[in-house]
């Protein structure tokens, strides 16, 4: 079975912020790239939190999505 969360997102290393996040704070994701299982995504205000494992082609569409402004934004 695949693995879709990890309880403690402190023993994974590597976190990026999403592109996406603003400069001044508040709601922000962290990614990690080349995790074999997906993404892992993260709440950058719990870095020692839960992280959801995201499949790589579900993160591909959602991303996908988003710079094509399915959810407004940018």
């Amino acid at each position: 079975m695949t693995e879709h969360s990890i309880q403690d997102a402190a023993i994974l290393s590597g976190w990026r912020k999403s592109s996406y996040s603003g400069a001044e704070g508040g709601s922000c994701l962290e990614v990690l790239d080349h995790h074999p299982h997906g993404t892992p995504v993260r709440d950058s205000k719990a870095p020692r939190g839960p992280v959801i494992v995201v499949p790589v082609g579900a993160w591909s569409a959602f991303v996908e999505a988003v710079k094509g402004g399915v959810f407004g934004g940018r």
